[in-house]
């Protein structure tokens, strides 16, 4: 509907449809002569029409639903017709409009104009011929089937059916020419104006002398029809059809027409009446579609010449033409400039003999070859093209090129000569430069420290360079051997004759083939050594991609094939030595494959062969442990320092035990992808270390009582611990209390809110109770009993404790608690109060923040912990190494003991607690819990 909507006409254009349709349907009612059928020309078809083929396709129904409106007023005013019948009698109507506008817009696309014949016959065709056979049909059944005015459905459909052709054909093609010039102002000449209005007055006499009986038959209004359509085009073809219908409805009505008649002949005239309209109509629009296509062709040969011209102008040559005895007929505006500025006297229409020209134009060395040429063209008829050097206005000679082609009569003769002159100097000029650069080149393979040759497509010996033929002792011409080519000669001459049949057969394939080939192989130098030769054989191929001929470029590497063997041999040294049993060596790349192993390493992990060619990374003989902590921080140091100091750490080996071993890594030499690992079994090692711990156990033993007892004498540093941890549940139970107090002051007293608020104070006792205690416990490394809990539960009753601060300082809490959590072995309660510590933390962090104020709450799983992230967009944290000692604080009133609290909690169920920098400002302090959380001893 929104749609439709936007389409939709302006509503004065609706009213101009509505008033015509109205009008129109008034002019059918007033040509309804025919006694018993009230059927006419209906002009509402040709408006209908022209209107749907103008409007877009969308606004279609704004003009319908106003056609329909149009139709049953105008039935009202003049038909007095059955409700249901006039508006079956629209739908017929309505649908050949449709019809016919999409088959007409479909045939002759968009905008229709009907300029062309063909646009007119297939307008004709299909909107005046084939959309009318829609109206026609509805409208006889409707007629027959409501009974109305006695007509039969056969009788009715041929009046329908013409009635609305002839109205298309009227009407349709001034409507067009309405609204394509709707706002146009035509300039019309003085000259025009007088034959407007001798033809108005010739085309008005004869129509009225015609339709009155005056002159023996109504189609000698032909000529002036004609005459308005051939000079006037559509535009006058339009306006004749529609005075000539105007002029014949006059007369028809007032029974003064000689279609007009007695009762028994009406039909009959009637008929004759619209087939005289429609003639005339399809007539006319042949004929100004004809003359229009005219019109057209010539301003379009006219416009191709001027086209044509203009290119030849444009052109970068100069063109000319001559009679077939050589006299200049024509030349371009190029040529006339070059004339004009180097010969002051050339005047066009008395130019000079182009002889003269040549004499004058070209230069004394040339001109004498260039005249001997024209002139024989000129004797023998023949084509011919000169390279000549051309004089320009400053004096000096530029190179030209000049081709002359004769145009021939029927007869074969001679009847135009034309010449075409191109600037060629640059090319000349690069041709020369060619010529030294070939020279310049040809001293370059000379030179050049490779040996190069030269073969035809079939491998032919055609060229040796300097470099070979010095190398050999002998050239390309010292080969020939009756029988034999040239390139075999060669090959058996000079190669090893270990080398021979392989080189042979190398060359022959590439050349059977047109691949390029590359070999190593022997060749002897002229003092008898045979040394290493590199050789690459490459085709040259023209633009069809045939092969013009071969190059072969050989290049000592005799040296180098020399030290590829030393360098082979140090090779499988470090080979052995990688393969004792002193030391594991790995080759890694930075994504944790292992490219390559020695069999030592691969015993201390108890893989094999088969298992590093099938993928084998460091990931997968890492313990968890080290890839949560230290996968990163050994990246990051390669990264940056190309090596990884030495460092102990474990490797699973394949049955899943554990084995000790110090590791150190460096990246190869200009990468840091790929590198080498050295690994010491430390299994014996830790075996002694093993003993000596046994015996420092006791003195650790003794150390944690000293601590435990020092950390017992703080008694100062655990009284403002639970100072601080005591003090929420405290100030909530005088919330609290003061709330009860008020409920039991009201009158009546308010039992059940002081029941609740009664049970509120019970239970921030009880947690002050429970902090104190845990608190207490923390300081003194006692165990409390702990249990499998879900921390969805703990991140939800820490959001109820927090709900009426958030909510007091207009913070907004964004939640990302991940499903499925595994439970973990926590004490609830310390828990919580980590969580409710961190949050409050950050929402008075946020106290003075700008809006918006975010704390963000995010729960997940890594690896086998539970990571619990509190973020904030305050300030954020100025020391974040001191943040977490106790008695630090950055508040005025604060005691400086919350995050060491939370700290020693987290510590205590083997987790770890750290701040970092949220983005895009303020602070996100994240702790981790174990899934198997142990205690700390």
């Amino acid at each position: 509907m929104m749609h439709v909507w936007s389409h939709r006409p302006q509503f004065a254009h609706l009213g101009l449809f509505f008033a015509a349709y109205v009008l129109g349907c008034g002019f059918a009612q007033l040509l309804a002569i025919v006694p018993g059928t009230g059927i006419s020309i209906w002009p509402p078809s040709g408006l209908f029409i022209a209107t749907l083929v103008f409007a877009s396709r969308p606004s279609w129904p704004w003009w319908v639903a106003t056609g329909c409106l149009a139709e049953l007023f105008s039935n009202l005013l003049w038909f007095h017709s059955p409700l249901p019948a006039a508006f079956l009698i629209f739908a017929g109507n309505a649908l050949e409009a449709m019809f016919g506008a999409w088959l007409v817009s479909l045939t002759c696309k968009r905008p229709v104009r009907l300029e062309t014949l063909q646009e007119v016959l297939a307008f004709v065709v299909l909107a005046a011929g084939i959309a009318p056979v829609a109206s026609a049909t509805v409208g006889s059944a409707t007629l027959a089937w409501f009974g109305m005015q006695s007509q039969t459905f056969a009788a009715a459909w041929p009046l329908f059916w013409i009635g609305d052709a002839t109205g298309v054909l009227i009407v349709a093609p001034l409507a067009l020419v309405v609204f394509h010039n709707w706002r146009d102002v035509a300039l019309v000449s003085r000259a025009r104006w007088m034959e407007i209005c001798i033809l108005g007055l010739i085309f008005l006499g004869v129509a009225i002398l015609s339709l009155s009986a005056y002159l023996p038959f109504a189609y000698i209004i032909m000529p002036p029809l004609l005459w308005a359509a051939v000079r006037f085009e559509f535009k006058g073809a339009a306006v004749a059809l529609v005075l000539l219908a105007l002029i014949t409805a006059v007369f028809t009505i007032s029974g003064a027409s000689q279609f007009a008649g007695d009762p028994e002949t009406l039909k009959q005239k009637h008929v004759m009446l619209q087939l005289f309209l429609a003639i005339s109509a399809f007539s006319a629009l042949i004929v100004a579609a004809i003359s229009r296509q005219h019109q057209l062709a010539l301003r379009t040969l006219g416009e191709r010449e001027r086209q044509l011209q203009r290119m030849i102008d444009a052109l970068p040559v100069r063109v000319w033409s001559a009679t077939s005895t050589g006299q200049p007929l024509y030349f371009n505006k190029r040529y006339q400039d070059h004339f004009h500025a180097v010969v002051p006297t050339f005047d066009l229409p008395q130019s000079p003999p182009i002889e003269t020209l040549v004499q004058e134009l070209t230069h004394p060395e040339d001109a004498s070859e260039v005249q001997r040429t024209l002139q024989n063209c000129f004797a023998t008829g023949n084509a011919s093209t000169m390279r000549f050097r051309w004089r320009e206005k400053d004096g000096d000679y530029r190179w030209a090129e000049c081709r002359v082609e004769p145009r021939r009569d029927e007869d074969g003769a001679v009847a135009e000569w034309y010449g075409v002159s191109l600037d060629i100097d640059d090319e000349m000029r690069a041709l020369e430069a060619l010529r030294d650069r070939e020279r310049e080149l040809s001293y370059l393979v000379n030179m050049v420290p490779a040996m190069i040759g030269r073969q035809k497509p079939d491998g032919e010996l055609t060229f040796f360079n300097k470099q070979l033929v010095d190398y050999l002792g002998f050239d390309v011409a010292d080969t020939d051997k009756p029988g034999t080519s040239r390139l075999f000669a060669w090959i058996k001459a000079a190669v090893h004759p270990d080398d021979v049949e392989r080189l042979s057969e190398m060359a022959r394939r590439g050349f059977l083939t047109g691949e390029p080939f590359s070999i190593r192989y022997r060749l002897r130098r002229a003092d008898g050594v045979y040394r290493w030769m590199k050789s690459r054989g490459e085709p040259l191929r023209d633009q069809n991609g045939s092969i013009i001929q071969w190059y072969t470029a050989a290049i000592d590497i005799d040296d180098e094939v020399r030290l590829y063997r030393d360098i082979e041999e140090r090779d499988a040294r470090i080979r052995r030595l990688i393969d004792s049993d002193i030391i594991g060596i790995v080759f890694w790349d930075l994504d944790g494959m292992l490219l390559d192993a020695n069999d030592a390493f691969l015993r201390m992990v108890q893989y094999d062969r088969d298992d590093l060619k099938s993928g084998l990374d460091w990931l997968v003989m890492t313990p968890p442990e080290w890839q949560e902590v230290h996968a990163r921080e050994e990246a990051e140091e390669i990264a940056r320092t190309g090596k990884m100091e030495a460092r102990e750490k474990e490797f699973f080996r394949k049955d899943g035990s554990r084995v000790p071993v110090l590791i150190g890594a460096a990246c190869f030499e200009g990468t840091y992808r790929q590198g080498v690992a050295y690994i010491l079994d430390l299994t014996e090692r830790k075996r002694a270390e093993a003993a000596q711990l046994r015996v420092e156990d006791a003195l650790r033993v003794a150390q944690e009582r000293l601590a435990r007892a020092s950390q017992a004498a703080s008694l100062a540093e655990i009284s403002a611990s639970i100072a601080h941890e005591v003090n929420q549940p405290l100030a909530a139970i005088v919330a609290n209390s003061h709330a009860c107090h008020r409920w039991l002051s009201a009158n009546p007293p308010n039992l059940e809110r002081a029941k609740i608020t009664a049970e509120r104070i019970i239970r921030d006792a009880n947690s002050a109770a429970d902090v104190v205690g845990r608190t207490r416990a923390l300081f003194k490394q006692s165990t409390e009993a702990r249990s499998s809990t879900a921390l969805d539960s703990i991140v939800g009753e820490a959001l109820d404790l927090m709900a009426e601060e958030v909510a007091r300082l207009r913070i907004r809490i964004e939640m990302d608690v991940e499903r499925g959590l595994p439970l973990v072995a926590i004490d609830r309660v310390q828990i919580l109060q980590v969580v409710v510590n961190l949050m409050r933390n950050g929402a008075e962090a946020m106290a003075s923040a700008p809006d918006p104020r975010v704390l963000g709450l995010r729960v997940r799983q890594t690896a086998d912990a539970i990571q619990i992230e509190v973020s904030d967009r305050g300030a954020g944290v100025q020391s974040p190494d001191k943040i977490f000692e106790p008695f630090f604080t950055t508040k005025d009133e604060g005691l400086g003991m919350g995050l060491a609290i939370c700290r020693s909690i987290v510590q205590s169920h083997g987790g770890r607690l750290w701040v970092e920098k949220n983005e895009p400002h303020g602070a996100k302090f994240i702790f981790t819990l174990p899934v198997e959380a142990k205690a700390a001893a």
